[in-house]
């Protein structure tokens, strides 16, 4: 981060009012002096929107938000994303909202508990770290989560920025991954139950596939961003197979080194904001066993189509188009 933008963002807070506390060195912030649900000025919009383009993902606690207010301070900061398909327990009157309960409704729905399911999906360390919907050929800009109900412990999730985790490669390796770039898809990795497969079925009926730059410049910041996650990336265009996986290991470990992280303790009105552009995140998988609802509404915010260090913008092959959802 450039001096004069360091100067810009405190300025912004300080003309808000409010504070801006880093909590961990490359990568998230928490922010107080606001109540997201009794309005923000212009001043408070300028201060969080500079926020989290610095710190990537920033935190508000004890917010009293409810759909409504959470649809109208998404709206502040871009167009809400309205999924085509959600789940039971989300609001019908919102559409703008997904909520997700700790027992996912998913797994039940193809004929597996949902402890299989998620064992089949995530089978490797690095499987479950994403950004939202990286798939489709304009993921979203930025997600904003909100908790209802936690776990008294347990239930975490952990960021990384991927502006710091590019930097922090060698040069060499930079210019080598500025020119690549790779297939993502939905349901990438997923082990197969023997015999026939419902959730097999349903990512061939909806499948959803886009040849993405490794490494995307940030359309407000300018920064090269490792657009690499262990969910969605199934190929580097343009290398074998054992040339691809060695590669994509060696980047999501580099993605996902402990010193480009944020671990943050939801509460009740706990809310998170992060830019999907340039973090994955992990969900928790350590309170599955605990008896204990753990319940969170998500709205995202419609984002653009990526583009790479030369210019090359993504290309969509199966599943999805800019701006249509």
């Amino acid at each position: 981060m450039t001096t004069d933008r360091a100067t810009a963002e405190r300025t912004a807070a300080e003309v808000a009012g409010i504070e801006v506390k880093p909590v961990a060195g490359h990568i998230g912030a928490e922010i107080d002096g606001v109540d997201l649900a009794g309005g923000l000025d212009a001043a408070q919009v300028a201060a969080v929107r500079a926020a989290v383009l610095r710190w990537k993902v920033v935190f508000f606690r004890d917010q009293r938000l409810d759909h409504a207010g959470h649809v109208a301070f998404a709206r502040l900061f871009g167009e809400p994303v309205v999924l085509p398909r959600r789940g039971k327990a989300s609001p019908a009157d919102f559409p703008e909202v997904e909520t997700t309960a700790d027992r996912l409704e998913l797994g039940g729905r193809f004929g597996m508990e949902h402890d299989e399911w998620l064992r089949r999906r995530r089978h490797t360390l690095l499987r479950g770290w994403h950004c939202d919907h990286g798939a489709r050929v304009d993921p979203p800009a930025a997600t904003i989560l909100r908790a209802e109900t936690v776990p008294p412990y347990g239930g975490d999730t952990t960021w990384s920025n991927l502006a710091a985790a590019y930097a922090g490669l060698s040069a060499p390796m930079r210019a080598f991954v500025d020119t690549l770039r790779a297939e993502h898809r939905l349901g990438v990795g997923y082990q197969p139950r023997p015999g026939d497969d419902a959730y097999v079925r349903h990512l061939l009926d909806h499948q959803t596939a886009t040849v993405h730059p490794l490494v995307r410049v940030h359309p407000e910041t300018g920064e090269r961003v490792l657009f690499v996650n262990g969910y969605y990336v199934e190929q580097i265009a343009g290398l074998s197979r054992p040339e691809s996986a060695a590669v994509l290991q060696l980047l999501l470990e580099q993605a996902t080194r402990p010193e480009y992280t944020v671990r943050f303790r939801w509460e009740p009105g706990s809310v998170a904001f992060w830019d999907n552009r340039a973090t994955i995140h992990l969900a928790p998988s350590d309170n599955a066993h605990l008896d204990h609802p753990r319940t969170m509404h998500r709205v995202m915010l419609a984002g653009d189509v990526p583009a790479g260090v030369d210019g090359t913008p993504s290309e969509a092959l199966a599943g999805s188009e800019p701006g249509r959802w």
